[in-house]
Order: C-alpha cells, then structure tokens, then sequence
C-alpha cells in the first residue's frame, strides 16, 4: 500500500500549514524562505489540493474519487468536499481526540482497534454516518498508551458535530461537518477549479 513518507514540519512549511492542524505541537526552527515569484493561479490551485491531500494523508486516486463524490451531491462541491473529507473514519478518531494525529488514528483503525457501531471496522475511509458511535476495543481502551493519548488530548477542542464522552472513550456522529467547522485556511474553490479544468 502506498504511503506518504515525507516529514511532516518540512511539508507543512512548504505549503503553509500550521503543525497544529496536523496535530503537531512543536514547529520548524527554519526560518520560511522569501518567495521568489509571484504564483500563477494554476499554482495557487495545485498548492490548494496539495495541501488538503496533504492534512487528510491521501493519495491522488482517492482524493479524486472523494471529489467526484462531492460534485454529485446537492450544494457547494468545495463544500461538500470539505464535509466528506471530515467524514472519514480516521479523521472523526482523531477530531474525537483518539489519536495525536490523523497518521496515528488511521494506523488505530487498520489495526482494528476501532469499533463503530459496536463491531470492528478496519477502513480507514470508511464514511460515518450520522447516528454512528464510535468507540474503542475494551482492551485498546485500557492499554498504557491510550491513557497517555487521552491525557495528552484532554485540552483539544472537540468539533460540534461530534459529541464525546471522556469517561467512557465514546463518540458519536450527530451531525455532518459545516464549512465554519473547519479548523484551517483553505480555499475550496480553487480544487473545484483545478479539477474543472
């Protein structure tokens, strides 16, 4: 299966990204080099999509397919981009404060240690539903390490959409992801742009 392997705080200095929206907390000590040309608008788009694969860890093929998902819905297709990017499982486990970062919650659902509905789901794109709780194996949810997860998450805001009860380590789905539910700069509509070429 193909990975994206590059370093996370290069990649995120590269395209404008905040640590913290990768669920980071320390930064580059590199000082971002001054741009050397004004960006083309083909770049500015390219660099838009760049950076959204890039939060989500996705990989060209499914990214596209989520896109092709979004312009059949009713609505905005940015919109309904963002909101089906949101929807997917290893990015509710992270939202959920499950995981440090999107990276480690998809790792957590291919290991099976995510139930959704009370059964073991291992497809890290899997779409939630709204209704859908999701919890941890009885065992995962004791381990040392989901301890020191669950600490060190304590303080991160959980989205509107979702709801979280700390005691028991279960969220559930009650609602869908609006646009001001997203926590970092984009602009959507230069991916519907790139891709209407």
């Amino acid at each position: 299966m193909a990975r994206n392997m590059q370093p996370i705080l290069k990649r995120c200095r590269t395209l404008g990204i905040e640590p913290s929206v990768m669920g980071i907390d320390k930064s580059s000590n590199r000082n971002p080099k001054p741009t050397r040309k004004k960006q083309s608008e083909y770049g500015r788009q390219l660099t838009e999509k760049q950076k959204v694969k890039f939060i989500y860890g996705m990989l060209e093929k499914q990214f596209r397919g989520t896109y092709e998902s979004a312009i059949k819905m009713p609505g905005i297709a940015g919109e309904n981009l963002l909101q089906l990017l949101e929807a997917r499982l290893d990015n509710v486990v992270f939202r959920l404060g499950l995981a440090n970062t999107r990276r480690e919650s998809r790792q957590m659902v291919n290991h099976g240690h995510i139930l959704v509905n009370g059964k073991r789901l291992d497809i890290p794109s899997y779409r939630v539903k709204i209704g859908d709780v999701i919890t941890l194996k009885e065992k995962t949810k004791n381990s040392e390490r989901m301890k020191e997860v669950v600490e060190a998450n304590s303080t991160r805001q959980v989205p509107k959409w979702l709801d979280m009860d700390k005691n028991t380590l279960t969220g559930k789905v009650i609602a869908f992801a609006q646009r001001d539910d997203i926590d970092y700069e984009v602009e959507e509509h230069l991916i519907v742009e790139l891709y209407s070429r």
